[in-house]
C-alpha cells in the first residue's frame, strides 16, 4: 500500500457556497451549450407472412409505422411501448432495436438533428383487429406487403423500413444516416 502522508491537499482555498454556486452556474453553463437531439421511437411489427403494420398520420403526408417523440426523462423503449398503446390501443412485445437513423436538423422547423429508434415486434390477425386508432391524430391502419410500401411511405420513411426489415431478419441493427446506410469502410 502506498504511503500518502506527503499528500497536501487545499481544503478551505476556494470552496464554500460561493465557489459552488460559480461552480454550479459554469456547468450549467456548458450544459446549456451542448446541442440538443429531439428522439422519436417507432414499432416495426410485422406478421408471421411479413406484412408490415403501417399508420396514417393526420398531420403529415404518407404512411408512417407507429411510434412518436421521446419525452423528457423517458426511454425511447418506453416512448415506443407508451405510442403503441396511444394509437393503437396495445403495447405489443418488442423484441429489440433493429434500426437507429440520425436526421440532420436542416430542413426540421426547430433546426435540431433527430435520432428515430426503430424496435421490432410481432402483430397478429387478432391484435389487429383490436387496433384502435386516436382519430385526432391517426385516420388509418394498415398491414401492407413488403411490395407495397415504396407505394405508402415516402422515399426517406421507406428506406428506414426496408433497412429495419433486413436488419431484423440477419438479427442486427442498422445504421443510417438521412436514411441512408452509413459506409464504414
Amino acid at each position: 500500500m502506498a504511503d500518502h502522508a506527503d499528500t497536501k491537499t487545499t481544503t478551505g482555498i476556494g470552496t464554500g457556497q460561493g465557489a459552488d454556486a460559480a461552480h454550479a452556474e459554469r456547468e450549467r453553463a456548458f450544459y446549456d451549450s451542448l446541442p440538443r437531439t429531439r428522439n422519436a421511437a417507432g414499432a416495426l411489427l410485422t406478421t408471421g407472412e411479413g406484412r408490415v403494420l403501417l399508420v396514417k398520420p393526420t398531420y403529415k403526408p404518407g404512411w408512417s409505422l407507429p411510434g412518436g417523440v421521446v419525452e423528457q426523462q423517458e426511454s425511447p423503449l418506453a416512448a415506443c411501448r407508451r405510442e403503441c398503446a396511444e394509437e393503437l390501443g396495445f403495447v405489443p412485445a418488442l423484441r429489440g432495436l433493429v434500426c437507429l437513423d440520425w436526421l440532420p436538423g436542416a430542413g426540421h422547423p426547430d433546426g435540431r438533428p433527430a435520432l428515430i429508434h426503430v424496435f421490432a415486434g410481432g402483430v397478429d390477425e387478432a391484435a389487429f383487429a383490436r387496433v384502435r386508432l386516436p382519430a385526432e391524430e391517426l385516420s388509418a391502419v394498415i398491414l401492407a406487403a413488403p411490395a407495397e410500401l415504396p407505394d405508402l411511405l415516402p422515399p426517406g420513411r421507406l428506406r428506414r423500413v426496408e433497412a429495419a426489415l433486413a436488419a431484423g431478419a440477419a438479427g442486427t441493427t442498422a445504421y443510417l444516416e438521412g436514411g441512408r446506410p452509413v459506409s464504414w469502410g
